[in-house]
């Protein structure tokens, strides 16, 4: 039998009845002490200061789509990218958007400085050259509030939406200082490549603006073939070319024409206004002037060799801070100046590349001088805010029209006239100039490309 203690079952007032409370005392201090003694000095912890949470913005995803497409809750608008704009005496974030024009909606513009959100109201403006379709292009401003002067993040929500804890940001861009060193004199934007496969035409243009001077050009890219892909793959490699995936057809029903009468769809030319607006803002501080044409179009000086000796001419004229249209000249590929049998020394191997040889092509349709001939533009983007298809919609200073006998676009397409004969169209050889520097250009992206 064990030593006594107390019954269980006796109450526990009873138990310590006899115990004297100096005696507890002691024992507590004691054992409070000596554990204090075996824990190692560290400072003391202080709770982390309280924010209230719908103040706070959320972990931004920066994903690795340069175009996210995001949505806002409620609406049929796409956000696809957003720049800080401060050329202005109001510093404002755009944001680039495609919306359903007949759709009417207020939004709210939620910006993240240092981790905390700041609300402003979002002033829409749809642009107007939408040609008729149900969607267009759209601008959103932010103006920016005094303690939020430099975003890194916004998100926008329509007001009165309740879902505001699911925004979705886009990153800012364009916040690094303006500067006058350019890392590029010229980039071209081209947009939009879709179910494209003319090789041999893409691989051409791309060394005729080398020649000319560019170092960049950004791509637009829907959809083409393997062959094609290998080749935006070699430029992509050597730095002289971003391709920019464009997944508007995978969101909406776009249009492969620039009217809803010929080609019916919610938006006009895949998206071709968005696209081209983007590249203005992503490469504006990036590059000294930036080129609006497409794959099967070069301007080309007819008095100088290149672009760097053209522009000097340009600003000299008209000044530094606009636009400059150059008059489009359709080289049908459907005519020919020589026969195959004589071009031979025009590209070795190029026969069996898919595509069109524009050195073939040398000739070009009459003028048509009552109805419109489009232009395509090269501009310092700095001075321009919104920019179409064939010009400028607002800009600081507008367009000049450069004479033809300046420089002209050289356009390989398709003939926009039927039923010419060879005698009514004029022959321009100006492109050959160019031959024995292009020929070996083009060769060596064959055979880097593995397409030869």
């Amino acid at each position: 039998m064990g030593p006594d203690r107390p019954r269980s079952d006796m109450p526990a007032a009873k138990r310590f009845k006899h115990k004297k409370p100096l005696t507890v005392f002691l024992i507590v201090t004691t054992m409070v002490y000596t554990v204090q003694r075996q824990l190692p000095d560290r400072p003391a912890l202080t709770p982390p200061p309280y924010r209230h949470p719908p103040y706070l913005c959320p972990q931004a995803d920066p994903g690795t789509e340069k175009v996210p497409l995001v949505d806002v809750n409620g609406k049929h608008t796409l956000l696809i990218s957003a720049y800080l704009d401060r050329r202005k005496t109001i510093r404002e974030v755009r944001i680039i958007a495609v919306a359903l024009r007949s759709e009417q909606a207020a939004y709210r513009c939620h910006l993240c400085c240092q981790g905390q959100r700041h609300n402003t109201t979002g002033n829409a403006y749809v642009h107007k050259d939408h040609f008729g379709f149900d969607y267009g292009t759209m601008d959103i401003f932010c103006l920016l509030p005094a303690e939020c002067p430099d975003p890194s993040h916004v998100a926008v929500s329509v007001v009165g939406a309740p879902a505001e804890k699911e925004l979705r940001y886009l990153e800012v861009q364009n916040r690094e200082p303006i500067s006058d060193d350019f890392p590029h004199d010229f980039t071209i934007c081209i947009s939009t490549m879709f179910d494209f496969s003319n090789v041999l035409q893409l691989i051409q243009s791309m060394e005729m603006l080398r020649l000319l001077g560019v170092t960049k050009v950004v791509v637009y890219k829907t959809s083409c073939n393997a062959h094609t892909q290998k080749v935006l793959d070699y430029y992509e490699s050597t730095g002289f070319m971003d391709v920019i995936a464009w997944p508007l057809s995978s969101r909406l029903n776009v249009s492969r024409g620039w009217q809803p009468a010929d080609s019916p769809g919610q938006l006009h030319y895949f998206g071709q206004i968005a696209a081209l607006n983007d590249c203005m803002y992503r490469y504006m501080y990036l590059s000294r002037y930036i080129g609006l044409h497409d794959i099967d179009e070069i301007i080309i000086p007819q008095k100088v060799d290149s672009w760097k000796d053209l522009m000097p001419l340009l600003e000299q004229a008209h000044g530094v801070d606009r636009g400059y249209m150059f008059e489009n000249f359709v080289f049908p590929t459907s005519i020919s100046w020589a026969p195959p049998t004589q071009a031979s020394h025009l590209g070795k191997g190029w026969p069996q590349v898919e595509g069109v040889n524009i050195l073939h092509h040398l000739y070009y349709e009459p003028l048509d001088t009552q109805s419109f001939h489009n232009f395509k533009i090269l501009v310092n983007p700095r001075a321009v805010r919104i920019t179409s298809v064939h010009g400028l919609l607002d800009s600081a200073h507008g367009c000049e029209q450069v004479p033809n006998n300046v420089a002209r676009m050289y356009h390989t397409r398709d003939p926009i006239t039927t039923g010419l004969k060879p005698e009514e169209l004029t022959f321009d050889g100006h492109l050959l100039d160019y031959r024995d520097r292009l020929v070996p250009a083009v060769n060596a992206v064959l055979e880097k490309s593995e397409l030869l």
